[in-house]
């Protein structure tokens, strides 16, 4: 008998149905689901994980938190502890009688790593089990059929590498997370967060924020003119641009003139680039903005490739290998109906020549859309990122846009304006990708000499901006470009972030007053934690694993004496970063002004049957106190109801987040109950 191990159930499925050309059942080893087919007189199980089936942790005796010394804890032994007690077994019985065993997860290091860990608790029944590796980079019949005839060899340094960077995050999460929250005071399920690679990304988060805060606005005027020319009107801008003197500014305006006379006419063409391959970065920043989360990008686009429908979603490739039959992606794409007069066109081209992006990697290709998809078949996030994975891969193959952009000078009475217009000469890519749009300003026929009438003129104030916040899209980027985690990491760390309640906003990510008092302390007294620059040496030591250059003990030998060093320079400062912290947390407790007395803060308590409320903080004076929801994250806000005119906040959770006043009784409120009642009647229905 040969076993094919797969990472999940629905990849197992997927692969039993293809080799055996849909005639496979299901059965079961040790209780776990297996899937059973024949081949060319063989037999062959089909035994699926889910993910990895093996903890890591540090032995029971270091797990209480108050009793466990910190210098003990960065150097404890770590333990791979068995998690799927089924699976596990399932593995161990196969191993008695099978012949072969082929690794079929998926194709990257932690994919390698469950590999080997299922294989090890295969070899314990059966240690001279002959073993193979199928690697693939999309569950279509091709690829997969192709992975199978062509076998190789398991890839125990990618493992290894895989296993380093498990270990060394499990030891610097535990102690710099146990370390804050015991300075601090912050323990049970409001314990503060750190971690070797998630502390850097909110130290970048937080200096942000304060360049938002050191930023000083200034005022500006602008003075635009309204013309007119056939009976077409058009914008014009003084050349000027901002006028940072006002008195500059009126004394332009008084010039005011009610003709014009054109210039200068300047006409160029403008090429617009089409864009490059997705590999992971560039898909979930696309995906961001499309308003998924980073999170739940990866986690649909990975049901995708589970289903066969796209390729293997992490990937750093921005360049189509030579291998790739486009032409039979296209013809597959042109049989979903949404698609096909799109694919249509591309394939009517002479040739397809893909565009090339900066990254070429021999891992997997970029990600493309690997079979046809039914929209009603998929959900609305699937189908949205099946949409937008399809699209790029028309555009990469499509042709440049091109456009034609002209400037007109027009002089009004000795002052310069312009105006700008543009005409689409080629649409090209831009008609696959309607993500990115491209407008036409078209101007009336001018030419130089031309009197044009001034309907007006006007001056406006303005104010410069701070620079922006980041976007998810924006941070998942700036994490590639300095080496901040990985492509398949990048999105959960931001997630644990959201989760942490560190940060809060999808479009703009703000961090909250904790956030600043963790980074300010952790800057101030253990810089190397909030830099980039230690944790992307760790990961050029893990793919020095991964190559062979380095053993996986030794790399994660060399984190723990760094991780020994810091925790020294901590301790020694423990109680002045936990005065900062516990006034960080203090201040962040703060949701108002007290309504009742004036005088005090509406502050945050638990009670002691666990229980939240709100307090002034001029107890026992002020006996004003306010229930709060139990569920989620409260976030005060700056404004007020309009309805009864107590301070407003914001509730956040894992699957729902809401705003309300903190006043139980406020008639903005009068409806929820109904519709409490409403869904209940729709649920008996």
């Amino acid at each position: 008998m040969k076993i094919i191990v797969t990472e999940k159930a629905i990849a197992g499925n997927r692969i039993a149905g293809i080799l055996s050309a849909g005639k496979y059942s299901q059965g079961a080893l040790q209780e776990n689901p297996v899937f059973e087919f024949e081949k060319k007189g063989e037999k062959f199980t089909v035994v699926p994980l889910r993910g990895h089936i093996v903890d890591i942790d540090f032995p029971k005796s270091y797990s209480y938190w108050l009793g466990t010394d910190l210098r003990k804890l960065v150097h404890a032994p770590i333990e791979y502890i068995e998690k799927e007690k089924k699976i596990i077994s399932s593995l161990r019985e196969a191993g008695k009688t099978g012949s072969e065993v082929i690794i079929a997860t998926d194709a990257d290091r932690e994919g390698e790593s469950i590999g080997v860990e299922a294989l090890r608790f295969i070899q314990e029944t059966n240690p001279k089990i002959k073993i193979h590796r199928a690697y693939f980079s999309a569950l279509t019949e091709k690829d997969v059929t192709t992975a199978f005839d062509e076998l190789s060899k398991l890839d125990y340094n990618f493992a290894d590498s895989a296993d380093s960077r498990r270990e060394i995050d499990l030891a610097w999460g535990a102690v710099l997370t146990r370390y804050l929250s015991l300075v601090s005071g912050q323990l049970g399920k409001e314990f503060l967060s750190a971690g070797r690679v998630q502390t850097p990304v909110l130290a970048l988060i937080v200096n942000k924020e304060k360049e938002r805060l050191a930023f000083r606005i200034e005022k500006y005027w602008v003075i635009n003119a309204l013309f007119e020319k056939d009976k077409k009107e058009f914008i014009g801008e003084h050349r000027e641009g901002k006028f940072w003197d006002k008195k500059k500014a009126e004394e332009t305006l008084a010039k005011k003139d009610n003709k014009g006379t054109v210039e200068k006419i300047v006409k160029k063409k403008k090429n617009l680039a089409r864009p490059t391959p997705f590999n992971t970065t560039e898909f979930l920043r696309a995906a961001t903005v499309l308003g998924l989360t980073a999170g739940d990008a990866m986690n649909v686009a990975e049901s995708l490739y589970q289903q066969g429908l796209i390729s293997y979603p992490r990937t750093d490739n921005t360049v189509f290998p030579k291998t790739i039959d486009l032409a039979d992606i296209l013809k597959k794409i042109s049989q979903v109906k949404e698609f096909a007069p799109l694919a249509g066109k591309i394939l009517a081209k002479k040739e397809l020549v893909p565009s090339r992006g900066p990254k070429e990697t021999k891992d997997h290709p970029p990600i493309y859309p690997s079979e046809p998809a039914k929209k009603e078949s998929l959900s609305d996030k699937q189908w949205k990122v099946y949409e937008l994975v399809t699209r790029r891969f028309l555009a990469v193959l499509s042709e440049d846009a091109e456009t034609e952009n002209i400037t007109v000078t027009i002089i009004v009475n000795g002052e310069p304006f312009v105006a700008h217009g543009q005409t689409i000469i080629r649409e090209g890519w831009k008609e696959f990708y309607p993500y990115s749009k491209i407008s036409e300003t078209i101007l009336p026929e001018l030419k130089q000499g031309d009197i044009v009438n001034v309907k007006k003129i006007e001056m406006l104030e303005k104010e410069t901006q701070p620079p922006a916040r980041y976007s998810q899209s924006s941070l998942i980027k700036l994490m590639d470009d300095i080496g901040l985690g990985t492509k398949a990491t990048r999105h959960e760390i931001i997630q644990k972030l959201y989760s942490r309640h560190y940060i809060s906003g999808l479009k703009a990510i703000e961090p909250n007053k904790i956030a600043f008092a963790v980074i300010d302390s952790l800057s101030k007294y253990a810089r190397t934690v909030t830099e980039p620059k230690m944790t992307a040496d760790l990961e050029a030591e893990m793919d020095e694993v991964a190559s062979g250059k380095k053993a996986k003990q030794e790399v994660v030998n060399d984190s723990t004496q760094k991780l020994g060093r810091i925790l020294d320079e901590l301790l020694e400062k423990k109680n002045d970063i936990g005065s900062e912290l516990r006034k960080a947390l203090q201040a962040d407790s703060i949701l108002g002004d007290c309504d009742k007395c004036q005088t005090g803060k509406l502050r945050k308590l638990k009670s002691r049957n666990g229980k939240w409320f709100l307090a002034c903080n001029n107890y026992p004076a002020c006996k004003n106190t306010y229930p709060l929801p139990q569920k989620g994250k409260i976030i005060p806000l700056d404004k007020k109801c309009e309805q009864c005119k107590k301070p407003m906040i914001k509730v956040i959770g894992p699957r729902f987040r809401y705003e309300m006043c903190i006043e139980m009784n406020c008639p903005s409120k009068a409806e929820w109950g109904k519709k409490k009642e409403k869904t209940k009647e729709a649920k008996a229905a």
